[in-house]
């Protein structure tokens, strides 16, 4: 093999500001965000909420923040929302939704954890004191634990229609909304007439050291502030932060068609290999991929991070996540990598 090189596949948080980024960064007109005077934070919210034809975005500095305050501000205690049992919200996010707003989940059982109509409708409690309020439908797209996966809009138009049904809410968790839009060529607005909330990273495939926005109308904006501030997310002069993203939303955006295609020749390579039992279907940056003995991930892992390669793993599955700081030499390494596995060898049973 050639020389050793770091390549680090374990997450798209792990990007670092371009050239170009730190630039814009440290030359941002700066104010105090709290008293609302910070002018960079204000073309972001301005420039994100435009983009999505809403009427407002709130920056904080990070996505659990966004979806926690999100939720909290569609939500009273006693509530319950409807989601994937390996949605971002419920599973990742530190039992959130039960401390911060004192919610239940009704959790979905879902084919790579795309909601359906029919589970919405299906799982809308009972007017009875003994069930808490059904109020709330929580989506994720793209899908972390789906391996990426993509709602396309007619699929979430649906579920709108059997939320409105029942009057019921809607929030979007679009930590990777962005590669689902690039994915499936698709327009924002479409989703800002969608949901109530949305959540969007920008410290994902768009590449910002730190930050995500909520989007939502004035009123549900104005109501998430004091959440923002009760739970400590009010932030002084965080324009530096915030000309990240706006340097993202102008120039990473397209590119994310670039990690797709990666992700794409990964899974592909490895399609064949005789360690690899099965794959998720590749629609953007992350493939996840099942060894075909579990005995292997252990001493998989260990031969990639030997050569500088580091993956994730997502309970018994291994995960990679192809973004900015990922280019085609370090590609072309990685699948050397992989090519120079040799499987575990099970132990003979003992003769009786």
């Amino acid at each position: 093999m050639q020389s050793q090189m770091q390549v680090d596949l374990r997450s798209d948080t792990v990007t670092r500001p371009t050239p170009e980024m730190k630039e814009a960064m440290f030359s941002a007109p700066v104010g105090d965000d709290v008293y609302e005077e910070d002018p960079s934070i204000n073309q972001l919210q301005e420039k994100i909420a435009d983009l999505f034809g809403m009427d407002a975005a709130l920056f904080c500095p990070s996505g659990t923040m966004t979806n926690q305050i999100g939720i909290k501000a569609l939500t009273q205690p006693q509530d319950e929302v409807i989601c994937y049992k390996g949605s971002h919200i419920y599973k990742y996010e530190g039992g959130g939704l039960f401390f911060n707003s004192a919610i239940s989940v009704k959790l979905i059982e879902a084919e790579r954890g795309k909601l359906k109509p029919q589970d919405v409708s299906d799982n809308i409690n009972p007017d009875n004191v003994h069930f808490p309020l059904s109020r709330l439908v929580g989506l994720e797209n793209t899908v972390n634990r789906g391996g990426g996966a993509c709602y396309t809009v007619q699929e979430i138009r649906a579920i709108h229609q059997a939320a409105q049904t029942h009057q019921l809410a809607m929030h979007l968790d679009g930590a990777r909304l962005f590669n689902a839009l690039v994915a499936q060529n698709e327009d924002p607005r479409d989703y800002g007439q969608l949901f109530d909330t949305i959540s969007i990273c920008l410290s994902k495939g768009l590449g910002c050291p730190v930050g995500s926005l909520l989007l939502g109308s004035e009123a549900v904006i104005r109501k998430t502030k004091r959440i923002r501030k009760v739970l400590g997310g009010g932030m002084r002069q965080a324009g530096y932060l915030a000309a990240a993203g706006i340097y993202a939303l102008d120039h990473h955006i397209h590119r994310l068609a670039e990690d797709h295609q990666r992700a794409q020749t990964i899974a592909e390579h490895i399609r064949e290999k005789p360690y690899v039992e099965k794959i998720l279907p590749v629609d953007t940056n992350i493939v996840i991929f099942k060894m075909a003995d579990p005995a292997d991930i252990q001493p998989f892992m260990q031969h990639c991070r030997e050569q500088g390669v580091l993956l994730g793993t997502m309970d018994r599955e291994l995960r990679i996540v192809t973004h900015l700081d990922f280019d085609d030499t370090q590609l072309e390494y990685l699948l050397k990598v992989m090519d120079y596995y040799e499987p575990v060898k099970a132990a003979p049973s003992p003769k009786i």
